[in-house]
């Protein structure tokens, strides 16, 4: 069984692959060539955005637009310590300084009842991250930033492309929206890359000029940027997925809602979506008492499993210096302790979601 299936779906789509792969080999322009651009072009109408920005990874996204924001030396950014480290990496880079804030308990995002708090004179953004498929509660955060000064939020949505949020889209929820084409993405490629997405005419011109070494035109650069680029490969990979992408977000939520219907009451606690959204289970992640021996019996029942961000961000060696220990965001070090992610691919058989389940009993 695989945890991912990739096979499957290239089998769906390997003709239109092969030709739209043939089409870059053709035209050469490998680096932000047209299909770059056809891209961008859909997934801004997908998402319902203004512009649309290809970039090099989710990672970079990041990066990009917190540079366009003027984030650097001296100033925060909140996000949350439950997450992939490049969230609180890239604010690191820049000379600012991650400020954590807890995570809800039911959702595993962003507590919004913990966000005003953690604002001071030198928070520059607020980054909230859609964990496992599902956004934070954008709605709340879109607010209280509002309300302190109009602060910029960043939906860092790597894993919730797709979802929504009172029926609007993920990465068209806030100032600024960032995603990954991370292969085990929902919506990935065959190797990195990312999108950012805003309403912003002028942030969108920065963002473009940061992805380019900050390049305004030929042998002018009035800023520094990085080589942010989005290749044209990945672009054509994900172009080939795009069409599938609402069919297998459905086929995820029908195997967690099996999953849902078959494991309560086996003792582990199962995730929950929040009232007003939708998630695209970017994984299925339950929450066990006792993970180590869950994960051994799922294994010689031949299921594989996952620990994601088991050791917080907080408590990362990297992230020593902010001072922070043990018991400072509990609810956090809960769920790092707890969550255990189950398969989860658009083509998991009814065979083998029995098997997961089975696997419990």
């Amino acid at each position: 069984m695989d945890f991912i299936d990739l096979k499957s779906q290239q089998a769906l789509i390997r003709e239109q692959l092969d030709r739209r792969i043939a089409a870059v080999l053709d035209h050469g322009r490998y680096i932000m060539g047209p299909e770059v651009a056809e891209l961008e072009e859909r997934l801004a109408d997908y998402v319902g955005a203004k512009h649309c920005i290809g970039a090099s990874s989710g990672t970079d996204t990041l990066l990009i637009a917190m540079m366009a924001l003027g984030v650097g030396p001296g100033d925060e950014v909140i996000t949350v310590p439950y997450t992939w480290i490049s969230t609180a990496e890239m604010i690191a880079l820049l000379g600012a300084k991650p400020v954590f804030v807890d995570i809800d308990p039911e959702t595993w995002n962003m507590d919004p009842g913990l966000l005003e708090a953690a604002i001071t004179d030198k928070t520059k953004a607020i980054m909230p991250v859609g964990i496992y498929g599902q956004t934070a509660d954008m709605t709340a955060i879109n607010e209280i930033a509002a309300r302190n000064g109009g602060l910029p939020v960043i939906e860092d949505a790597a894993q919730s492309f797709g979802a929504t949020h009172h029926g609007e889209k993920s990465c068209s929820l806030s100032l600024v929206g960032s995603t990954s084409f991370f292969p085990s993405k929902p919506l990935g490629g065959y190797g990195d890359g990312g999108a950012l997405f805003t309403d912003d005419d002028e942030l969108a011109g920065a963002m473009r000029q940061n992805r380019v070494h900050g390049q305004a035109k030929k042998h002018h650069h009035p800023i520094l940027g990085i080589n942010g680029r989005l290749d044209t490969l990945q672009a054509a990979v994900v172009l080939a997925k795009l069409d599938l992408f609402d069919g297998e977000v459905v086929k995820r939520q029908e195997v967690a809602a099996v999953y849902d219907s078959k494991l309560g009451g086996s003792g582990v606690a199962l995730p929950r979506v929040a009232v007003g959204n939708t998630s695209v289970y970017a994984q299925y992640t339950v929450l066990s008492d006792d993970r180590d021996a869950l994960s051994a019996s799922l294994k010689e029942a031949g299921v594989p499993s996952v620990s994601y961000y088991a050791v917080p961000l907080h408590l990362q060696p990297v992230f020593g210096y902010l001072g922070h220990s043990a018991g400072d965001f509990p609810v956090t070090e809960k769920i790092a302790s707890q969550g255990l992610s189950l398969p989860m691919n658009p083509y998991l058989s009814e065979a083998e979601v029995s098997q997961v389940c089975a696997a419990f009993a």
